[in-house]
């Protein structure tokens, strides 16, 4: 069996960006819960996903905006969007659907904590990481935790990493601690870009190994002198990037691999929610209920 692991809050973003708006009879903006639901429904009934685990963040902040106060915040996220959080969480559950509610840790760190817990399960023949997070890489395993672009429809797994990024997953937070990640709030190193960060950890596989002085560096690298100068100075600012871009498998998770079979809708609780979210066509599109 395959197991498939959604980053929620992506897809609900997705969702708000890419489908028309909707509104609930009590004139509630619900376009992106509606498309969400719709895009579910078709994972399970088209994509052909059996077990499924949906990760939200419940709140944006998580114990990451402790360490740097630059880390991502809920600022500047559109109301109509942030005010269907919650909403997208129910229907979700209502569609039957495991959900795993973040607020100390982040959506991706329950990914990532489920792909290291479902992976080692010997039943399981894939673990599905849905999501184009470049943060998620670094739990890619072989073709056994592979990671899933749903919008482009591709799938990358440890070769593929290697190939798009320039290192394999175990690097991917020392990369992202160079390059930066402006999603996350990470500024990263002046001067270290995707390539040259890509060629001197296909030597250093991670920043504790670089050496301090460019002329040590195995590879000649251009602009290597600026480069170390730059990482010398803020070599305790990369440490920490490199801290927050590592993903947590420590999540509690309660799961069981049978827990997350798709066993149908649940009924009521779907009857209930596309009546409050006036989509009463959605019912007759459901295959079966629990």
């Amino acid at each position: 069996m395959k197991v498939h692991l959604v980053d929620g809050t992506y897809e609900l973003f997705r969702a708000y960006y890419g489908a028309p708006e909707a509104q609930a009879p009590d004139g509630r903006e619900v376009g992106a819960t509606r498309a969400l639901l719709a895009s579910f429904l078709s994972l399970v009934t088209n994509e052909g996903a059996t077990h499924v685990a949906v990760a939200f963040d419940h709140v944006i902040e998580s114990f990451r905006n402790d360490l740097f106060d630059g880390y991502k915040t809920g600022a500047g996220i559109d109301p109509a969007l942030y005010g269907q959080f919650h909403l997208a969480e129910r229907a979700t559950a209502a569609l039957g659907l495991t959900v795993w509610s973040m607020v100390e840790f982040e959506a991706d760190d329950a990914i990532a904590a489920g792909a290291a817990l479902y992976g080692d399960d010997a039943r399981v023949e894939q673990v599905v990481l849905c999501s184009p997070d470049k943060d998620l890489a670094q739990c890619v395993r072989g073709d056994r935790v592979v990671l899933h672009d749903r919008r482009r429809k591709q799938t990358y797994d440890e070769a593929g990493v290697l190939e798009k990024y320039g290192v394999p997953p175990a690097s991917i937070p020392d990369w992202l601690a160079l390059v930066g990640d402006a999603a996350d709030g990470l500024p990263g190193i002046p001067r270290w870009g995707a390539k040259s960060s890509a060629q001197v950890l296909a030597d250093y596989p991670h920043l504790d190994q670089i050496p301090a002085l460019p002329g040590q560096w195995k590879s000649k690298v251009r602009g290597a002198a600026t480069l170390a100068a730059n990482l010398a100075a803020q070599r305790d600012d990369a440490l920490l990037y490199r801290t927050l871009a590592t993903l947590r498998t420590d999540v509690p998770l309660e799961e069981s691999l049978e827990d997350l079979e798709w066993r149908g809708a649940d009924r009521d609780a779907l009857t209930a929610l596309v009546e409050e979210l006036g989509d009463d066509k959605l019912l007759e599109r459901i295959p079966k209920f629990a």
